[in-house]
């Protein structure tokens, strides 16, 4: 299982994007940071709504310099039946990764080995990646694609602040830290 502060392998994996199969390689997304979406399964109840929420955000994401992508362990075929069945998932306008396998839900340690289906879990990878940011819960709980946002939206910041960090619920803008002994004992 992938830790944080450690490489993702990459590997290749066949998504369902804009009515096509394409061939996924997250190796070739170097230099871009990415956003990784689990989810338990296409035909779902509350997949739906994270993935159209991320898809209403998408745009965020992009102005960041980000790739996201859902992922589940359905077929590529399932996921475009999704998509031209379900009217949240239609508004969806990033690629759907398929993990039939689990071979990647298995690399982000989110898949149950009993039930074959994935954990919700988000992940952030930098772009020379490196796992940066991950959360994962259990499937009953929904997760909010403006958090996932926020923690992009610190993770940049971090990575080109020169050495400041985000306090806890920094937004843009917001006042950073410059870790030192001078703050010790002072916040």
């Amino acid at each position: 299982m992938i830790q944080i502060g450690r490489h993702v392998s990459g590997g290749k994996y066949q998504a369902y994007h804009r009515d096509q199969i394409r061939e996924i390689d997250l190796t070739g997304y170097r230099g871009t940071w990415v956003v990784l979406i689990f989810y338990p399964g296409d035909f779902t109840f509350i997949c739906p709504t994270e993935l159209a929420e991320a898809g209403r955000l998408y745009p965020e994401f992009q102005k960041l310099g980000a790739e996201v992508f859902g992922v589940s362990t359905d077929s590529v075929y399932v996921h475009k039946a999704w998509h031209d069945a379900s009217p949240a998932v239609k508004t969806v306008d990033f690629p759907l990764i398929a993990d039939p396998t689990g071979r990647l839900s298995r690399e982000f340690g989110t898949y149950l080995e009993e039930e074959g289906v994935s954990l919700r879990g988000s992940f952030i990878i930098d772009p020379d990646g490196v796992l940066k940011a991950g959360e994962v819960h259990d499937n009953s709980i929904g997760r909010s694609a403006q958090e996932l946002l926020r923690k992009l939206q610190a993770a940049v910041q971090v990575r080109d602040g020169g050495g400041e960090v985000c306090p806890a619920s920094w937004r843009p803008g917001a006042k950073t830290l410059k870790p030192g002994l001078d703050l010790v004992g002072k916040i």
